[in-house]
């Protein structure tokens, strides 16, 4: 039985050799490397000014909801 792993148990590794374009390297070198958070939502973002004049007014939800069976 294989046990699903969540992204919190993934091995990433904290350096990677990369090329340093950089005038005085131009060769292959250990680079740091970071994960970042995904960024808080935008209010102005095309699709969620969309979904919230669709949802308005009468008519309830208009998109799917999955209901896990």
């Amino acid at each position: 039985m294989d046990v699903p792993v969540s992204p919190k148990e993934v091995n990433v590794p904290k350096t990677k050799k990369t090329y340093c374009k950089s005038t005085e390297c131009k060769k292959h070198t250990l680079h740091k490397v970071t994960q970042y958070k995904k960024g808080k939502d935008s209010l102005a973002a095309q699709g969620k000014r969309r979904y919230g004049r669709k949802q308005s007014g009468y008519g309830g939800q208009f998109k799917p909801v999955f209901h896990k069976k």
